[in-house]
């Protein structure tokens, strides 16, 4: 499964700002143009719009959580449980973004920390990755977003779901930007086996912190 829709993923991860092309129709109507050629109003995608709530809840790493992945782009890593994930630094040559691929050492959930040095204010995130995800799920919509303070620090949470090669993918992930360059950090399997890993999602997710020099 990893293997199928890693391509995917490394899709979504790089050309942060080109997943859409603005245009003009002969009767004046701005237009979005994707990449699989499909496109909508842009007035109607502002008025699909919708104000994102913030989870008053604190998220705090799991105390099993003992070894930090820190990124060398940003100033950010991630505390994880070595005892139950496996991480490799990404040597597939797909792109410069994806720093760290993550791996559930016993089951089929996986996790990406993709990394790019520009900062993009965090209220215009999530137009931006739900772009880019088009470009390799076309029918991806979301099914869960809010805002959550994790470890302190400000991030969007957005569950995604989508088709890849035939495959119900479901991706269930957090954004973050600062001076520092821009994350996403994902993780992702079936749909059918993502509420059977909730409590491992959220400890990895979790496990994410900003990290002050």
């Amino acid at each position: 499964m990893k293997q199928i829709i890693l391509g995917a993923l490394i899709i979504m991860s790089t050309n942060l700002l080109n997943a859409q092309i603005n245009a003009v129709t002969s009767t004046g109507d701005e237009v979005f143009l994707y990449q699989d050629g499909t496109w909508k109003y842009a007035d109607k995608e502002v008025e699909e719009e919708k104000e994102i709530k913030f989870n008053e809840k604190k998220f705090i790493k799991d105390e099993k959580s003992t070894f930090l992945v820190k990124s060398k782009k940003a100033n950010v890593g991630i505390w994880i449980n070595p005892k139950i994930w496996s991480f490799t630094r990404d040597n597939a040559g797909f792109d410069n973004a994806t720093e760290y691929m993550f791996q559930l050492k016993e089951g089929d959930l996986y996790g990406m920390l993709i990394s790019e040095k520009i900062e993009i204010p965090i209220e215009t995130l999530k137009g931006i990755a739900l772009e880019n995800a088009r470009m390799a799920a076309p029918d991806i919509e979301v099914v869960e977003e809010e805002y959550r303070m994790v470890n302190g620090v400000k991030v969007l949470m957005m569950q995604m779901t989508g088709t890849l090669q035939g495959m119900k993918i479901s991706y269930y992930g957090y954004y973050f930007s600062n001076e520092s360059g821009t994350i996403q950090f994902l993780t992702y399997t079936s749909q059918a086996l993502i509420d059977s890993y909730k409590d491992d999602i959220d400890k990895i997710l979790n496990g994410f912190v900003e990290i002050k020099e």
